[in-house]
């Protein structure tokens, strides 16, 4: 069975049932996978070896959306989903989100799968650029790990050389994060 949906430039895109499925249950996969991946990183050390950045968190709040975007797979039953990503965030990291999401369904109940790119574009205490964000989460039979990684050397401007692990945080329906990166010394 085909729907045709309306998309935001006017034309109808068609869609089957399995793919609002896979739709679905991705946004369902992403409720679960925020919670359980706490990490147990120390932060702000101030023993450090020379030359080696320290690790500062930030933390703050966020918003996404999601849309749906076509696949090429377009056989009956396919379990990959495409999605857009629209993120606003506000706190120590105040910018914005845009990326595409791959998700994948399976026939067993609480067992799936994403990938994302994220380009993240703001101030990071105070410092401008963007660098880029990749996701991985994987959930076995409701068992969720997910990994949101800076990817190397994607830091521009005043991020140059950034690294860090993103950590998504969904309590009460709302998004937070904890961000612990580090970033070379800033010559004055």
């Amino acid at each position: 069975m085909l729907w045709s949906i309306g998309h935001e430039n006017g034309e109808n895109v068609k869609v089957s049932f399995h793919f609002v499925l896979v739709l679905a249950t991705s946004q369902f996969l992403m409720l679960f996978f925020a919670p359980s991946v706490l990490q147990n990183a120390s932060t702000n050390s101030n023993s450090t070896a020379t030359g080696v950045p320290m690790t500062t968190r930030a933390k703050g709040t966020f918003e996404v959306k999601l849309a749906p975007l076509p696949t090429d797979d377009s056989s009956e039953g396919s379990p990959v989903g495409r999605m857009s990503i629209d993120k606003q965030i506000h706190g120590d990291l105040d910018g914005t989100g845009k990326g595409e999401m791959l998700t994948a369904a399976t026939s067993v109940k609480g067992s799936g799968a994403y990938v994302a790119i994220e380009r993240v574009t703001g101030s990071l205490h105070g410092r401008t650029g963007s660098f880029v964000l990749q996701h991985i989460g994987t959930m076995t039979r409701g068992v969720p790990q997910l990994s949101i990684t800076v990817v190397p050397d994607s830091g521009t401007g005043q991020l140059t050389g950034l690294t860090g692990k993103f950590l998504v945080i969904i309590a009460d329906g709302k998004h937070s994060y904890e961000f612990d990166y580090s970033l070379p010394e800033t010559s004055n």
